[in-house]
């Protein structure tokens, strides 16, 4: 049932020049999974953080010597970012100390707001950006602490939300730090190849 599934999908793009609204309606869930795997539909990444309902913080300015972005060939470089928030203060605290585990997830999400809110200013779109390579994640936490791969979860999960699956997930470290600038909970830099 897959198969005639599949060519009653193939025929109603072929007819709509990839309208989705003319695809039938009656094709199976396996293959309307299958073809989201394939990205047959497939938004862009800044659709994508549309629909996401959250808004960016103003990009944050550099606090010492440095350059928040750096373009190099298809490369873009991102320094150290911080929990900067929409009306530019940050968040701040010790997780296992001032903060708990989930409050430090959505530190290392706004993180990457400001991130994205970076890239934005840096080079104009996220849809400028083919993939996520690589991010590190600092986390301010006590000594105890032992699950910082699970606060930069807050960070990983909005940009594969942003940039899909395959694009939107790198390769990552989490390592936990004895203090952060500000005592902010979490610092991330990131590694974003280029259009």
């Amino acid at each position: 049932s897959c198969w005639i599934c599949f060519s009653k999908f193939k025929k109603g793009i072929d007819s709509s020049k990839n309208s989705y609204f003319s695809i039938p309606r009656t094709i199976c869930t396996h293959l309307i999974e299958f073809l989201f795997q394939q990205q047959y539909f497939m938004t862009s990444p800044e659709q994508n953080f549309e629909q996401l309902g959250l808004i960016l913080p103003p990009a944050p300015k550099p606090l010492g010597v440095y350059m928040p972005s750096l373009v190099v060939g298809n490369f873009l470089y991102l320094s150290g970012h911080g929990t900067v928030t929409q009306d530019g203060s940050l968040i701040i605290g010790r997780i296992g100390e001032d903060l708990d585990i989930e409050q430090g997830k959505l530190a290392a999400r706004q993180v990457g707001l400001a991130m994205l809110a970076t890239i934005k200013e840096s080079i104009g779109s996220l849809d400028k950006v083919k993939r996520v390579i690589k991010v590190l994640g600092m986390v301010n936490c006590v000594s105890s602490f032992e699950r910082h791969p699970y606060v930069m979860n807050g960070c990983s999960e909005l940009f594969a939300a942003v940039w899909g699956k395959e694009m939107g997930i790198g390769v990552r470290s989490a390592v936990g730090m004895g203090s952060l600038p500000d005592n902010i909970p979490v610092e991330i830099e990131g590694l974003f190849e280029l259009h």
